[in-house]
């Protein structure tokens, strides 16, 4: 049938690669796509820059919708970025981004955001990379300083009459020999 030994490797060759490429195609069996990439810095304004390569994210399995697919498919998103690495923050943006993010905070102030909201890992990623963006633009918000209040004169009576009538309720109760 073959005529050398060569011919018949070549055909073997072929034949694998041909179960190969139906086993990739076989029904129940996904298709591995590239993932997405994170293109440009982030930018939160006014004045924050992450650097595209401080970002850094990895796909893990969702328990979120997806039915039965979800254990096939790692579409929840993990985007994790180092605090250190964030460009133009200064000491009290850093400090209200670790107040704000507390229970987000790993190891030596790593930030770890996860979004598990679509069953596509890209649209995650987007999800995780807006996360981020709100993140950094409510630490940039300074907070409203607080002015002292004196509470008003009318407030002040009824707490105290409040605080007599609760006194004679609870005078009341006492028991006494004479009755």
């Amino acid at each position: 049938m073959f005529e050398r030994a060569a011919d018949q490797a070549h055909v073997g060759l072929a034949c694998a690669r041909r179960a190969a490429r139906a086993w990739d195609l076989a029904p129940g069996r996904a298709i591995v796509h590239p993932p997405p990439v994170i293109e440009g810095p982030l930018i939160a304004e006014p004045g924050l820059r992450v650097p595209v390569w401080a970002l850094r994210w990895k796909a893990v399995r969702s328990g979120g919708p997806g039915g039965q697919n979800v254990n096939k498919v790692a579409s929840k998103v993990e985007l994790r970025v180092a605090i250190a690495c964030i460009e133009g923050l200064t000491e009290q943006t850093g400090a209200r981004l670790r107040a704000l993010a507390k229970t987000r905070l790993v190891g030596n102030d790593e930030l770890v955001i996860t979004s598990e909201r679509t069953r596509d890992q890209g649209r995650n990623l987007e999800d995780a990379l807006a996360k981020l963006r709100v993140l950094l633009e409510a630490a940039q918000r300074q907070p409203r300083p607080r002015r002292p209040t004196r509470p008003t004169r009318g407030s002040v009576e009824r707490r105290l009459a409040a605080k007599q009538r609760r006194g004679d309720t609870k005078a009341g109760r006492r028991w006494s020999d004479e009755g």
